[in-house]
């Protein structure tokens, strides 16, 4: 017997398929092992000595791996192409090795893509396992181990609230805070535009002044009304006529096919997928046969492919849509291997695979691919040039025309932050025609700052300086969201308070270990080791000899000294200057109540960093970390907002546990609210209005009941004879009037059933369980997320994340749970009997006197 060991059971069961009876076929389940959480898993006194744990949900699976390997004659290590695969092929070796299960002959064999030609070529090409492949894994593991396992501690004792840092993962981080600062920093600046509405032969376009008085304009000339209104009177006075035409024929060519970086940031841009979930959809497609390997920074593909996508390009599209020559392509992204070809299709003739998310995805693969290898697009640019009688002012309108649309029939490239494009269409204009002017606007602009990272742009820039590699993205993203560093708005990436404290905590007092040269170069010298250029060893002692005394300097600070150096590192964050020119350290209340000496200061407490007055305990006020500029009240808690119009007791701002509230009055009596989110402009009036909810909409027009509106825990609703409906947002609570509560409370009743709850939408969608054929899903339940196929219930294991969860563990959950039969309904149990009271002694008669 041949024993072939994979990660999974799809791509197990894909390439069985493919092997003869002879071969035998088991998944490992991903990774079998990993450094135990916790101090001392690697040693860097013992020459960087590793302790490897075996992951106590593969016990049995690896004991039917090496009771299998005991019978076989040839083990043949079928892991994924890259480094982790190396590493996987690696572990189980040294554990069948270490249980003495080892067949004599061993050998690695690897493919691109998991079609018959491809793995049976494979079976006939074996190798020797790569160790300079094992060794940048065991360097890249150790550093990531060492790094996170020696400053996580630092950041416990001397930043509280903090959670823990990663190497590539701190550097992301910084990016995101980083661009949070320049959008703060970021002021707008006023400008104007004026632009003539014209029309010729039944054609309106617009034209843009460019020229007026005899000066040439730039974007930002007209800085103010008068200027620009001044401008728009004398284009309004003047006549102009075409003087140029100028048309440019130009050509695009299309994008190379994808990579991973690339693909997650096209199936964010144009199907809104994380960079997690496309992982996990390309990572089915792989193992179903339907494309390549989808961990990888190539961009070519091969001959036999290139030769297959031309012929599909042809039968579908003519010959005409093909380039003279195929098309060639060189990455141009830093620390490119390009070990592996880009991520295609199989099978050019196959244009539809998967279903679902799934299906979407491949759609984008194959229409990539496809693109990659047709001719490129033709357009034409024109430009045409506006003059007044005395030549002092002129227009310019521009258009694009595509004249043959090549591979954008098939496949155009999205973009993260689109700019404004002329692409309009524009009539036929000759010199000396005279268009007809219907109106002339000036238009006020701002500029705006730059935007927040998206998935897709955060995927992009890590690349672009070389930091991490793209199959680690989607996990570095995650964790960052998982921790709460950052969250996610309208697909942008926000800062969070920890987040930004980390970040400075961090530059403060790591700033070469945030430094994005240093994680670029470290990248680069993980790549020697894996080229076997440099010893892996000698790479961990180079950092370490560094990192280490610099971790223990830090250790040796108090906490009061490193919240002082935080203090100073961000002052201009905190502390802005105030509108009234007074001192931003000012302490608010202080002012109020006539107190001196009230100065404000970072201080560290249980729940994190926050601002405080020195004039504590007499002094109460403090604000959140993420509040700055509070001194002037906005913001600020503990601050007094005014006063209640009706009782007149003091209505405050204050923060909590759980966030930041507003309390009126004072002691049990108090009545108190939590602040929304969604509120940016705070202040008494929102404060009076969250303290007066709920709020009486009024009576149904069917029932008479009344109908509620308030803000609960899981965030605004209304509520009506026991059934809810969700509000859109904060303000909506007091909007909402009787027509729009009645449809909502309809539309959730109709959706949940009676009870008005709308039903639990999927966390995750998977294939038909291959028993009962019912479609397998990941749902959210009152006792934690389980999986289903519709007549079966398996509870998920806490340690597996409800997304994360595979087609082939959902299989085996649910098989599980059946094969246990139905679950027993416990009895009521009967009320325990009373035990009967001691029968009391009868009294010693009293002898007789």
């Amino acid at each position: 017997m041949q024993l072939v060991i994979v990660e999974s059971p799809a791509k197990a069961k894909t390439i069985e398929k493919y092997l003869g009876s002879d071969f035998k076929v088991l998944a490992s389940y991903g990774h079998v092992r990993d450094l135990p959480p916790k101090d001392g898993s690697v040693r860097p006194d013992e020459d960087f000595a590793m302790d490897w744990e075996l992951y106590r949900d593969k016990q049995s699976r690896f004991k039917d791996i090496a009771d299998n390997a005991k019978k076989a004659d040839r083990l043949i290590l079928a892991t994924d192409p890259d480094r982790e695969g190396e590493a996987i092929s690696w572990h189980v070796r040294e554990l069948l090795q270490k249980r003495k299960a080892l067949p004599d002959k061993v050998e690695r064999v690897t493919f691109n893509a998991i079609t018959k030609q491809a793995v049976t070529d494979a079976m006939k090409s074996p190798r020797e396992l790569d160790q300079p492949l094992i060794d940048a894994y065991l360097a890249r593991r150790a550093l990531d181990y060492l790094y996170g396992f020696t400053l996580s501690p630092v950041l416990w004792r001397r930043l509280p609230g903090a959670k823990s840092a990663g190497r590539v993962q701190s550097v992301a981080l910084r990016l995101i805070v980083d661009r949070e600062i320049e959008i703060e920093h970021f002021r707008a600046e006023e400008y104007w535009s004026v632009i003539a509405k014209l029309q010729h032969d039944g054609t309106e376009f617009d034209a843009r002044l460019v020229k007026f008085d005899g000066d040439k304009l730039d974007k930002m000339t007209f800085g103010n009304e008068g200027s620009a209104m001044a401008a728009k009177k004398a284009v309004e006075a003047s006549s102009f006529t075409v003087e140029e035409v100028e048309t440019k024929p130009f050509k695009r060519n299309p994008a190379p096919p994808f990579t991973t970086s690339t693909l997650q940031q096209e199936a964010a841009r144009k199907l809104g997928f994380s960079a997690s979930h496309t992982m996990r959809l390309a990572q089915s497609l792989y193992e179903a046969g339907a494309i390549t390997y989808m961990r990888t920074d190539g961009v070519s593909m091969d001959g036999s492919a290139i030769a297959a996508c031309r012929k599909a390009v042809a039968d579908r599209y003519g010959g005409h849509a093909l380039p003279d020559s195929p098309r060639m392509y060189k990455t141009k992204a830093k620390n490119a291997q390009e070990a592996h070809e880009a991520i295609r299709p199989t099978d050019f003739n196959r244009d539809r695979a998967g279903s679902g998310d799934e299906g979407k995805l491949y759609d984008l693969i194959f229409k990539r691919a496809m693109a990659s290898q047709m001719a490129a697009a033709s357009l034409e640019r024109t430009t045409v040039t506006l003059r007044d009688p005395t030549g002092r002012h002129e227009l310019r309108a521009s258009g694009q025309v595509v004249k043959y649309p090549g591979f954008l029939a098939v496949y155009q490239e999205g973009r993260d932050d689109p700019e404004d494009d002329e692409d309009g269409l524009l009539p036929t204009l000759a010199k000396g025609d005279a268009p007809l002017k219907k109106g002339v606007e000036a238009n006020q602009h701002f500029t705006q700052p730059p935007p927040r990272f998206s998935e897709a742009s955060l995927v992009k820039r890590l690349e672009e300086l070389g930091i991490g590699r793209p199959s680690t993205y989607a996990s570095t993203i995650q964790t960052l969201r998982d921790r709460n560093y950052v969250r996610m708005e309208k697909n942008r990436f926000f800062a969070e308070e920890s987040g930004r404290l980390l970040t400075a905590f961090l530059e403060r007092f790591f700033e070469r270990y945030v430094a994005f040269d240093f994680t670029a170069g470290m990248e680069e010298e993980l790549d020697t080791v894996s080229d076997g250029r440099e010893d892996w060893k000698a790479l961990l002692a180079e950092f370490w000899k560094d990192f280490k005394p610099k971790t223990e300097e830090v250790m040796e600070k108090k906490p009061s000294e490193v919240t002082e150096e935080l203090d100073d590192f961000l002052a201009d964050y905190l502390f802005p200057e105030r509108a009234d020119g007074k001192d931003p350290r000012h302490c608010p209340l202080c002012e109020v109540e006539g107190r001196e000496n009230g100065r404000l200061a970072l201080r560290g407490g249980k729940f994190g960093a926050f601002v405080a007055c020195a004039n504590y305990p007499e002094c109460k006020y403090t604000r959140q970390f993420a509040k700055p500029g509070g001194a002037d009240g906005d913001g600020g808690e503990d601050a007094v907002l005014g006063n209640d119009p009706e009782t007149g007791l003091p209505v405050e701002r204050k923060s909590g546990r759980f966030g930041p509230y507003v309390q009126l009055g004072e002691g049990k009596e108090a009545k108190r609210a939590s602040i929304p989110k969604d509120l940016d402009d705070f202040d008494l009036e929102w404060a009076l209005k969250l303290l007066s909810l709920p709020r009486i909409v009024g009576a149904h027009p069917e029932t008479g009941l009344e109908i509620e509106a308030n803000i609960g825990r899981y965030g605004p609703y209304l509520r009506h004879d026991g059934k809810y409906g969700k509000l859109s947002g904060t303000r909506e609570v007091f909007d909402v009037g009787m027509n729009r509560a009645v449809d909502i409370l309809a539309q959730a009743a109709n959706r949940g059933g009676a009870g008005g709850r709308a039903k639990a939408e999927p966390i995750k969608t998977l294939g038909a369980h291959p028993t009962s054929g019912g479609e397998m899903k990941v749902m959210p339940g009152r006792y934690g997320p389980y999986v289903t196929d519709g007549t079966t219930n398996a509870t998920i294991p806490k340690d597996v994340k409800p997304e994360d969860l595979t087609e082939a563990q959902a299989i085996e959950l649910i098989d599980a749970r059946a094969a246990k039969g139905p679950t027993k309904k416990k009895g009521r149990k009967a009320p325990a009997k009373k035990k009967a009271a001691p029968k009391k002694k009868a009294a010693a008669k009293k002898a007789a006197s």
